[in-house]
């Protein structure tokens, strides 16, 4: 039998960045995330926000691309989101994301600093965050990225 332990740190940002995500309705939208991974055979350990952006500590079953996962999400999340009145100006998620590997060891502190993510911008704006999580994993950050 086959062992795969294949986990990622999602990102994903609204359109533009846009505050489109109210904190008083998020976990509305969050339990339907949870739905769509699920229902594609993956775990989701966490997930959390603000109102701009997402992020996702994903299990990802062998059995779906990363990128199939994201765009599942991505889709069917913004056409419910827009179909609620929990998001009267949500419209739509942006382009890019960003997903990075994970080991098991590392899930303690990532499902931390998740659930932390409302505090944690208080003092860091997104576009910090994002560009130095990109930084971190050796990958040239780019403007584009934001889009």
């Amino acid at each position: 039998m086959s062992a795969v332990s294949s986990i990622f740190h999602v990102v994903i940002n609204t359109y533009r960045r846009q505050m489109t995500i109210p904190d008083e309705t998020s976990e509305h939208l969050y339990r339907y995330i949870w739905s769509i991974v699920k229902s594609r055979g993956c775990r989701l350990y966490r997930i959390n926000g603000t109102g701009n952006h997402v992020h996702m500590l994903i299990e990802l079953s062998p059995t779906i691309a990363l990128s199939d996962l994201v765009r599942d999400i991505k889709q069917g999340s913004s056409k419910w989101a827009k179909q609620q009145v929990y998001f009267p100006q949500f419209s739509g998620w942006g382009k890019e994301y960003g997903a990075f590997s994970c080991s098991q060891r590392d899930k303690p502190a990532i499902i931390n600093y998740i659930i932390n993510q409302r505090e944690h911008h208080r003092t860091r704006t997104f576009e910090a965050e994002y560009r130095s999580m990109i930084e971190d994993y050796g990958l040239e950050w780019s403007d584009f990225r934001l889009t």
